[in-house]
């Protein structure tokens, strides 16, 4: 079932597959996704979009866009249809959800125990170098512009893999700026040059920008922005965690940690700070984060 009923309406097939779309999943940036099962028993994750002009834009981007990805670590599309107004994408099963459900649910053991700080290495090395195979590896530039918690999902062995392609933008390899109608993303993760070129030209180093919102949120715990925080301004959260780190004051709040812990969560603080600079050109390249994270510069 790779292209089912690509013209027609939504199969009845289809609908069995996503048991009847009651089994909903918590993830998903466009639209609602479903838990579902292929007839070989094999999970799936039905993604569906209705009745807006605009979703069905996103549809037809992330279908193309997708379809030039050839990388195990970014989620896999297997199959999608339409029907006017309707649309539906049917993607591999992500078992253990999204990073945003361990990032900021610390009431659960789960999430507290599952993001010690090698855990929080591996995956934003795992993040940076998929991002680095957008940006690099493809035969055209991917630029994602929604690099955020809620699209980095994990697989069975929570291992990360990149979701929601629905605003990606496709360039040549060597096309340095890319021009945009309008800013796109999600508030908090968005570079500054999505909403005024006084900071610089749009491009893949906006896609950094957001990676280095998100390892600050994964190594301090708290989300970007804040709603319980009054009089709060955009540039709060960096500083908070700007604050700690020449301070010496612990980031990981939720757990004790041991002294190489706490180093390894301040060097992955350090290299964020250094990604969400406001001028783009002063940001690394994901090649260079991904060689800060390794050692190796």
């Amino acid at each position: 079932m790779a292209h089912p009923n690509p013209h027609g309406t939504l199969s009845p097939k289809l609908k069995k597959i996503a048991r009847r779309f009651k089994d909903k999943l918590d993830y998903g940036g466009f639209g609602s996704v479903y838990k579902g099962e292929l007839p070989n028993r094999v999970l799936v994750a039905v993604k569906m979009l209705e009745n807006s002009i605009g979703e069905g834009e996103e549809f037809i981007n992330e279908v193309a866009t997708i379809g030039r990805i050839h990388h195990a670590n970014i989620v896999r599309l297997l199959g999608f249809c339409s029907d006017g107004t309707r649309w539906a994408l049917i993607y591999e099963f992500m078992p253990n959800e999204s990073l945003e459900k361990y990032i900021f649910q610390i009431d659960s053991n789960v999430s507290r125990q599952f993001l010690i700080p090698k855990k929080m290495l591996d995956i934003s090395l795992g993040v940076a170098r998929r991002m680095e195979y957008l940006h690099q590896g493809c035969n055209q530039r991917i630029l994602h512009f929604d690099i955020k918690s809620r699209n980095i999902l994990l697989d069975y062995s929570f291992n990360p893999k990149i979701s929601d392609f629905g605003l990606a933008k496709l360039c040549a390899r060597d096309q340095s700026i890319v021009t945009l109608t309008a800013a796109r993303g999600t508030m908090g993760y968005i570079a500054p040059e999505l909403y005024s070129r006084n900071f610089g030209a749009i491009s893949y180093k906006s896609d950094v920008y957001s990676f280095g919102m998100l390892v600050l949120e994964m190594v301090s715990g708290r989300r970007n922005t804040d709603p319980t925080v009054e009089n709060q301004n955009e540039f709060y959260f960096p500083e908070w965690i700007y604050e700690r780190v020449i301070n010496g004051q612990d980031l990981v709040l939720t757990m004790e940690t041991t002294q190489g812990e706490k180093e390894m969560v301040r060097q992955l603080a350090i290299v964020a700070l250094w990604c969400i600079q406001c001028n783009p050109k002063k940001r690394p390249s994901m090649t260079k984060v991904v060689n800060m994270l390794t050692g190796r510069l």
